[in-house]
């Protein structure tokens, strides 16, 4: 395993595009999830340290369809089971798309695990042969704190996660 890398630049699409490889490389012939996922979560709070409150995975359940899971994270306590259609996460599991928040307090239906979020983004993960495996979800205390370049960058991130 090559080195980790201690900085990064200070523009965030050139950040997540370090990260992506940085987190290919790192978990490449790696064959647990759990492994992967906590290795991503963790790559990204260092990375981005406080501007990313809360950081983490919430697997489909395989037990229990249509339900996540919450899996790895980074930050306060998560919410242990999230409804598909429920909330930030549960939408972008039913959509099976990545959803941007500018204001979770706006949003129909949201589940408050930590009253200081003020918003969210969540990237749905796919497995290899196309199926939802998780969504990776970030939460921010400022508003409006993620847009295009984080969508594009955390999806970049994700299928990294789950590649190779």
């Amino acid at each position: 395993m090559e080195a980790l890398q201690t900085a990064y630049s200070t523009d965030r699409a050139t950040a997540y595009s370090e990260l992506t490889a940085e987190i290919a490389s790192v978990v490449a012939g790696e064959t647990s999830r759990t492994a992967r996922y906590a290795t991503t979560v963790s790559l990204l709070k260092t990375a981005f340290g406080a501007r990313f409150f809360w950081c983490g995975v919430y697997e489909v359940d395989p037990h229990k369809p249509g339900e996540l899971v919450v899996g790895p994270y980074q930050g306060t306590l998560g919410c242990l089971r999230i409804p598909f259609g429920k909330g930030v996460c549960g939408a972008s599991a039913q959509a099976k798309r990545t959803i941007i928040v500018p204001d979770v307090h706006a949003f129909p239906g949201h589940i408050a695990c930590d009253s200081r979020s003020n918003s969210e983004i969540v990237v749905p993960v796919f497995s290899p042969d196309g199926q939802l495996a998780a969504v990776l979800d970030v939460d921010s205390e400022a508003f409006a704190a993620f847009d295009e370049t984080d969508a594009y960058g955390l999806e970049a991130v994700c299928r990294a996660m789950m590649s190779g």
